[in-house]
């Protein structure tokens, strides 16, 4: 049984209780892809709208495919337009697909109390039934048998699954970030869901999936502490106790699991991080009192934990910029500051003959790629690694390299040779020797036949801040790969998901903004840099105001995102006022530099 928590504990919960408030945003209302956004509703009412007495099959059909948006007790506003035998045989829970509008319906055939439609729609999207999102594009179409009953429309026959369209979707489901830690226990990475429960029961979804694990794709990435035989014990309340309306408004959370009480205090930390980042990210307010066996799972926390308490593993927390902004500028590394602009010291910012660079979080290493100076027909290229203010070392050649890529840790620089080879520059803090791996990409391209695969060459691969994903650009398309550990001590990349889907022009350049979040830059005048979710949804363009395309390079960072366009290295200032966020010109750099941030 519960232990009662004390007077003071109760007290002190009373005291730092906060009201949050909902964040919410809107679909993207133009250019391709279209995809989903983030709004903040409730599900639609337990009481659903009964069918319009009367009804024509068209119309009837509209309105069950706009009752498919809310899935409470399994789908059943949209049951009620169902014949019997029609409701018994609905699998619902084969998987949803969103589209980008409202579905045609075109007429088959039909007599007196008979009919058959076809329904046709471009799809943008998928749902599984974990909530994970996947992009999708293609033209959906399907049949879809009708009848009368006692003088009125019903659906006698349709295929399994779910068709919803997409602002329906957005009012009825609501994306949230589950958290799980690195492999290295270093970050937490976030698994992003989308969910359709009512505000009172978000936290006990949320814990449970969490327990449930990430999905099968990034399982090899990451692990769970919260996997069994660690179980929720006994129902979520608020800090005081109360069991109504958790998660609702401020009040706090008390959560008590069961199989905890073995783990270790780093094991359970790192389970508090998961709870605490997974509930504050979906607006579930603290303090979060977390408990193992009924008593506090961490001493030190016995009063309950805040954001701040573990914010030093979130995905913006790891990705934010440390080293300062940097540029290659004439073939040199070059520090930008507001006092001006200096060359970096050492070999990196002496030299002139540097194409790219990757600075390791830290801003101790550096990863670059230069002129190799040797006359055809040997490699044109070379990676260098390096301290920043000492020397660099050639490690490998060729005849194009990815500018280098670091994970949060720093302890390798990843990059694509000739565009279809990738390897980690593997840096030994204690010897200063590096050593050079490649990357199993065998599983990211076997499946050439395969349009939502990856097609070499890799133009651009960065791996992302916790280390788990990798963002890549293949032959102009846009993918987002799993880090994946070798028993050996090699990795591969698997798992690839195209993100972006449907882009008119070939990306050109990427980078992480966050562990969920990559920046897109492309070809062409229309929409050149858009960010993109880590599951395909939320393609939302970006102010284009004051660029001059093409836009070549970007580089991103929580707080920073700067882009190289045809004619100088730019900022992206976001306008406090609330007015149009706009681009502004970085002096000194020059038409042809390129910008640089950690990472």
């Amino acid at each position: 049984m519960r232990q009662p928590l004390t007077g003071l504990r109760r007290a002190l919960l009373a005291v730092v209780c906060l009201v949050t408030l909902s964040a919410c945003a809107s679909l993207p209302d133009s250019s391709a892809p279209q995809a989903l956004g983030s709004l903040d509703h409730q599900p639609t009412s337990t009481a659903p709208t009964p069918p319009i007495a009367g009804r024509e099959p068209e119309q009837l059909l509209l309105d069950f495919m706009a009752a498919t948006a809310d899935p409470a007790n399994r789908h059943q506003a949209a049951r009620q337009f169902l014949s019997p035998a029609a409701n018994v045989a609905w699998d619902d829970a084969a998987g949803t697909t969103i589209v980008d509008s409202q579905p045609n319906t075109l007429r088959e055939s039909r007599n007196g109390d008979a009919a058959t439609y076809v329904i046709r729609a471009r799809k943008i999207g998928e749902l599984a039934t974990d909530g994970s999102y996947r992009a999708a594009d293609g033209t959906l179409e399907t049949k879809v048998d009708m009848e009368k009953i006692d003088g009125e429309w019903r659906i006698k026959d349709l295929p399994a699954g779910v068709i919803v369209e997409a602002a329906s979707f957005a009012k009825s489901y609501h994306r949230y970030s589950l958290f799980f830690p690195n492999l290295a226990g270093t970050a937490m990475v976030p698994d992003l869901r989308w969910i359709s429960v009512r505000k009172d029961q978000l936290a006990q979804r949320l814990l449970s999936l969490l327990g449930e694990g990430t999905q099968a794709a990034l399982a090899p990435a990451t692990h769970n502490p919260m996997a069994a035989p660690v179980a929720l014990r006994g129902p979520i309340t608020k800090a005081n106790g109360d069991p109504e309306n958790v998660g609702v408004g401020g009040g706090g959370v008390t959560v008590d699991f069961s199989g905890a009480t073995p783990l270790d205090p780093p094991t359970r930390d790192l389970m508090a991080a998961q709870v605490v980042l997974t509930l504050s990210s979906a607006d579930v307010t603290g303090p979060y009192l977390i408990d193992a066996d009924g008593k506090p799972l961490n001493d030190k926390f016995a009063n309950g934990w805040q954001r701040a308490d573990v914010e030093a593993k979130s995905s913006d927390a790891i990705a934010r910029n440390r080293a300062g902004m940097h540029a290659v500028r004439d073939g040199s590394l070059v520090a930008v500051a507001d006092t001006g602009i200096t060359p970096a010291p050492g070999f990196f910012g002496a030299t002139h003959t540097l194409q790219s660079v990757g600075i390791s979080p830290d801003g101790q290493l550096v990863a670059a790629v230069a002129k190799s100076g040797r006359p055809d027909p040997e490699p044109e290229r070379t990676l260098i690694i390096g301290t920043y203010d000492g020397q660099g070392f050639p490690v490998a050649t060729g005849g194009t390299f990815t500018r280098p890529s670091w994970p949060a840790d720093g302890g390798s620089a990843w990059s694509v040779v000739d565009g279809d080879r990738v390897i980690r520059a593997v840096h030994d803090r204690t010897t200063g020797n590096v050593s050079v791996q490649d990357v199993d990409i065998s599983e990211l391209v076997a499946a050439a036949a395969n349009s939502s695969s990856p097609r070499t060459p890799i133009t651009e691969l960065r791996i992302s801040p916790s280390g788990a994903r990798a963002a890549i650009i293949a032959n102009g398309k846009v993918y987002v790969a799993v880090v994946v550990p070798q028993p050996n001590g090699k990795f591969s990349l698997t798992s690839p998901l195209p993100l972006a889907i449907g882009l008119s022009t070939p990306a050109v350049s990427l980078d992480w903004l966050t562990d969920e979040k990559v920046i897109v830059a492309r070809d062409g005048n229309v929409d050149p840099v858009a960010g993109v979710l880590v599951d395909g949804s939320e393609f939302k363009p970006q102010t284009s105001q004051n660029l001059t395309p093409p836009v070549r390079v970007v580089s991103a960072a929580p707080d920073q995102e700067y882009v190289a366009d045809s004619r100088a290295v730019l900022e992206l200032t976001r306008n406090p006022e609330g007015r149009e966020d706009y681009w502004r010109e970085v002096p000194g750099l020059g038409a042809n530099a390129v910008p640089v941030l950690p990472g």
